[in-house]
């Protein structure tokens, strides 16, 4: 199994491009279900999760070229409606695929999902809403078994906001006889990109990125291309590492409007962000970093998927600061590997308290999920001596070559291969 290890000490300096984003390719990928013909989507990063997705179209019988960053998917000969579990057992995202598949084949049969551990995310708004369209559900052995003559438009309300069950309620409902009114639906970019690229392929989508999103069923689709969104968790992440390294980093191919809420709080704590010509950032660390208190919330609030990283960089600040968690319930358990580098937290329910300045030593640590990966590297470089950070497959499944980026920004960091 991978590690990679980081000796820390050392400032990033120079410039990074940021890869597609991961959490838009993935349902973009899959809303190709929907049509015939071949859909081409650039900037497609070279993932863990996207090469399972892959598999998994090509399972229910799609073709799928790829090269480069550029995937080409041909659903046209579309037949099998069964996700099965080893598939589905690695990412919860492939439960996007039930609304296609019901939309497309009348019928679908996919496992329940697996992916990170950090918290139930359960289905259920999904399956509550595909029956609100007209769906017949079960769950059977641990899969879910859906069926439909034909869905029918219906005003959905989601009691949680959900992004995988807003995507998968939109894939299904541009399909469906009448009008569908999606209301609490969430409003981040990837959601707004799903929806440029169904209205590109004739859906009529209106509302996207509010919290209220009215789909006109149409009778098809038809392919497009279209280019995946930049990345704005990654984008993220060489922020934070940026400010907590007193570095000095310019960040290429980002969407600075869709990180508002982190720069508002990375220049709270004194690290200098500044928006650059074209889409691009310039982030400055500070000698002296001030606490923060953050809280997660839906977009356009700091996102959960920053927590961990920010953690770090609050591990560094003067003073204490407080991190309230409002969206996954077991998103500190990368906490007790951060203790064991010196970090001095202390949590509760759902509230981290991080009293900062304590000297992080390099010591061996595991990944427990893709940001909690993210965020013991952030740490490994600011820590004194070596880090090995073991189980390194969850940063495969959303950072694109992450350790050679760092190392093109002066980090001392290697991938040990096993």
């Amino acid at each position: 199994m991978d590690r990679i290890c980081i000796e820390g000490g050392y400032p990033l300096k120079g410039e990074v491009s940021i890869s597609g984003a991961k959490n838009a390719a993935l349902p973009i990928l899959v809303s190709s279900l929907l049509t015939e013909g071949w859909n081409t989507y650039c900037n497609v990063p070279r993932l863990r999760d996207i090469s399972t997705i892959i598999k998994l179209l090509i399972h229910l019988g799609a073709k799928v070229e790829r090269e480069g960053d550029i995937v080409k998917v041909d659903a046209s000969g579309l037949k099998n409606y069964d996700a099965p579990y080893d598939l589905v057992r690695t990412m919860r995202a492939s439960i996007l695929v039930l609304g296609p598949l019901i939309s497309r084949l009348r019928k679908a049969r996919v496992s329940l999902p697996g992916g990170c551990a950090i918290g139930a995310r359960p289905v259920n708004l999904h399956i509550k809403g595909l029956q609100q369209l007209g769906a017949d559900i079960v769950i059977n052995h641990g899969y879910i078994e859906a069926e439909a003559h034909r869905l029918k438009g219906n005003e959905i309300y989601f009691d949680v906001v959900t992004v995988t069950g807003t995507e998968n309620l939109m894939m299904a409902a541009v399909l469906a006889d009448g009008v569908t009114i999606l209301r609490n639906a969430a409003r981040e970019p990837e959601v707004v990109a799903l929806a440029n690229v169904l209205n590109r392929m004739g859906a009529s989508i209106r509302g996207a990125g509010t919290s209220v999103i009215r789909i006109k069923g149409v009778k098809s689709l038809r392919p497009t291309t279209f280019t995946i969104v930049p990345d704005r968790i990654e984008a993220g992440t060489f922020m934070v590492a940026a400010g907590l390294t007193s570095g000095d980093v310019k960040i290429r191919n980002c969407e600075p409007d869709h990180l508002e809420a982190l720069i508002y709080k990375l220049r709270q704590a004194r690290i200098i962000v500044e928006k650059t010509n074209g889409n691009g950032l310039h982030v400055v660390g500070p000698e002296e970093i001030m606490s923060v208190d953050v809280e997660t919330l839906p977009y356009p609030g700091f996102p959960t998927d920053m927590q961990a990283q920010f953690m770090v960089l609050m591990c560094r600040a003067s003073g204490l600061s407080v991190i309230t968690e409002t969206i996954f319930e077991n998103r500190f358990i990368h906490v007790s590997e951060l203790q064991r580098m010196g970090a001095d937290i202390i949590v509760s329910g759902n509230t981290a308290v991080i009293r900062g300045g304590s000297r992080l030593s390099g010591a061996p640590v595991m990944a427990t999920d893709l940001r909690a990966s993210a965020s013991l590297i952030l740490a490994g470089l600011v820590a004194e001596g070596v880090t090995e950070v073991s189980r390194v497959y969850h940063i495969d499944r959303g950072y694109e070559n992450i350790e050679e980026k760092l190392s093109n920004l002066g980090a001392r960091i290697c991938r040990i291969r096993e």
